[in-house]
């Protein structure tokens, strides 16, 4: 079977299920764009990890990533690699002191990791043949915000525009460290818009 390179789009709310995220994961050499629903929780615990956000204690998956790094596992890549009943079945290529390791995991979750141990991740073709959708046909689809765009460009964050800079810094450590990541990557938002990190 062919695998297929995979890179994060979008982490969108999901219209379908209340509370869920879309995962949004495209080609890198091709258009196709593969959504795979996933929890609140794994979609914060990527989004912290692409912001670079650094929480006040670990999260689940950095404690995995911890404990990987201490017994000196490395995660080789991810593998989507079936697709039943509309569920998708991942799991982590490792490798220890020479030895190759393959570990079941929820896709949401190894990407997760992924991100973390900033390793690839493939699908299998049958898999993408079943689930993947072409962009121009499905509306629903959103990219994520390029970063390399000009802050000014960027849509400007309601109910923070009259803060300063230092008062913005201030907010983002203080929803940091009490864990309320959605308020600090909103105020994330309107630093990057503002041109400051």
């Amino acid at each position: 079977m062919k695998k297929i390179e995979l890179e994060i789009s979008a982490i969108v709310p999901s219209g379908s299920t209340s509370g869920a995220y879309s995962m949004v994961l495209k080609e890198v050499e091709g258009k196709r764009r593969l959504p795979i629903v996933i929890g609140q929780n794994e979609a914060q615990s990527i989004a912290i990890e692409l912001e670079k956000m650094k929480p006040s204690r670990p999260l689940t998956h950095d404690l995995f990533k911890h404990m990987a790094d201490s017994f000196e596992i490395q995660l080789e890549e991810v593998l989507i690699y079936n697709l039943v009943e509309g569920i998708f079945f991942a799991k982590l290529v490792c490798k220890q002191h020479g030895e190759n390791l393959e570990i079941d995991a929820r896709s949401s979750d190894a990407v997760a990791l992924a991100v973390r141990f900033e390793c690839p991740v493939f699908c299998y073709d049958h898999v993408m043949d079943e689930a993947a959708v072409d962009p121009e046909g499905n509306e629903e689809i959103q990219e994520m915000p390029d970063d390399s765009a000009p802050p000014k460009s960027r849509k400007k964050v309601e109910g923070f525009s009259d803060l300063s800079v230092e008062e913005l810094h201030e907010e983002l450590d203080r929803a940091i460290k009490h864990e309320n990541y959605e308020r600090a990557s909103i105020l994330r938002d309107e630093l990057d818009r503002r041109g400051e990190k």
